[in-house]
């Protein structure tokens, strides 16, 4: 007999701990619509005010992970593994790291999103190449996973759709950051992906939702503790977000630069320090490789043999891009019809950076949503972007903007010099990782 819904939200909101069978049973009914979204609601509002206990965001994790169809890979023989980012400014890590796993010998089925707030979207991204399908048929999404070791594909309707639900919710009550909803929301989806081990990369900083070390551990930690409490192998690792990761913004503008880092013409930048880093933990966390050291190695290699370039340009064909994509990228991928400088306001050492600003920017110029039914214009953004610590000089260019037209171009100008600080002295460098959270 199924427990009554509103016992469940006066037991939440009175501090009780809930029962795994109690959270299973109201979740079944946000699923098939039985319980209203009024006392959704409430539940959701007794969390946030009262929280829960790790065993009661596993149980919640793995029911909404239960309430659709959760995806199996037994006839592949590799790890299956995967990575997900909390979000950033010119975070196009996924589209290098996927094929440099699978490139080391993972399977990386990667279930990704679009633009949230101020934050880019991987699939809004990879959009930004003609014909690429962001929702393959299961088998076909099956046999690119087996044949090349990886697939970015979305979120599709049968997987973790009481997430779907629950969160619609939360948006418009106050919720959203409720820390045990946030947890089972990334990883019901995560879990349904039918992984073994799992990656976080979680960001702080003034172009991240966490904006201090601390928020950022504290969520790592949950997110870590649930994961593994659910049965999956997973690490976290805390990352710099006070600057664009990428030296662009922007949807086509962050695939060429995917596609430059794969042909290793970003070595020592901080990105590349970054996605060296994850793949090492995916490979650690899957059994291929005995420590950091030797998964940064492989994924190094993988990189440099151009391994990883070939599993791109494969998973690119394979969901319905051109099959000469990474020959002819500047051909397929949009270009704005304005591409100006960004002249240095002052000469000095770009010494600070408000990146939250920056994605703004890049909203404005059309390459974001400002209402979920937007339009996104693929090749607005910024490119040519330096990292802190560069000296500059007065009138040179400090980036480059792309956008639609040169009014929209005179504000994205403007806007992105506001971003910045200019010191008279080199500032001390900032390390890319900050810690690691293990389970």
């Amino acid at each position: 007999m199924r427990a009554l819904p509103q016992e469940i939200i006066r037991r939440k909101r009175d501090g009780a701990v809930l029962r795994a069978e109690e959270i299973a049973a109201f979740v079944e009914g946000m699923s098939d619509g039985s319980i209203g979204e009024g006392q959704v609601a409430a539940f959701a509002m007794a969390t946030f005010f009262c929280g829960m206990a790790r065993e009661e965001t596993v149980a919640l994790t793995l029911a909404m992970r239960d309430s659709g169809r959760v995806l199996s890979w037994d006839p592949i023989d590799r790890p299956v593994a995967d990575k997900h980012s909390t979000g950033g400014i010119g975070d196009n890590v996924s589209l290098m790291l996927a094929p440099i796993a699978a490139a080391c010998g993972l399977a990386v089925p990667m279930i990704s999103g679009r633009g949230l707030g101020h934050t880019g979207g991987t699939l809004d991204k990879l959009e930004s190449i003609p014909g690429y399908d962001i929702a393959p048929e299961p088998a076909r999404l099956g046999a690119l996973v087996r044949d090349v070791g990886c697939a970015i594909v979305g979120q599709t309707a049968d997987l973790a759709p009481a997430d779907r639900r629950l969160y619609a919710i939360r948006d418009v009550t106050a919720t959203v950051d409720s820390l045990p909803l946030i947890t089972a929301s990334i990883l019901s989806k995560k879990l349904a992906a039918g992984l073994q081990s799992l990656v976080m990369d979680v960001k702080t900083g003034s172009g991240a939702f966490m904006r201090t070390q601390g928020e950022a551990e504290e969520l790592a930690r949950a997110l870590v503790d649930v994961a593994n409490g659910a049965g999956v192998k997973t690490t976290a690792l805390i990352t710099d977000m006070n600057e664009p990761l990428a030296d662009a913004a922007g949807n086509a503008l962050e695939v060429a630069h995917a596609l430059a880092f794969l042909r290793g013409e970003k070595a020592g930048s901080r990105i590349e320090t970054l996605v060296l880093a994850l793949a090492a933990e995916m490979l650690m966390s899957s059994g291929l490789a005995a420590d950091a050291a030797e998964g940064a190695e492989k994924a190094a290699r993988a990189l440099a043999s151009g391994a990883a370039l070939e599993r791109f340009a494969a998973m690119v064909h394979g969901l319905g891009g051109p099959a000469d994509f990474i020959e002819k990228a500047s051909a397929y991928l949009p270009a704005a019809p304005v591409v100006r400088p960004i002249a240095a306001p002052a000469s000095g050492w770009l010494a600070a950076c408000e990146a939250r600003g920056i994605g703004m920017a890049v909203i404005r110029l059309g390459g974001g949503r400002l209402s979920p039914a937007d339009a996104i214009d693929p090749a607005v953004g910024f490119s040519a972007i330096p990292p802190l610590g560069t000296k500059v000089e007065a009138g040179d260019p400090l980036a480059f903007v792309h956008a639609a037209s040169d009014a929209a171009a005179e504000r994205a100008i403007a806007e992105f010099q506001a971003c910045y600080e200019i010191a008279e002295t080199e500032p001390a460098p900032r390390s890319m990782i900050l810690s690691r959270i293990t389970g």
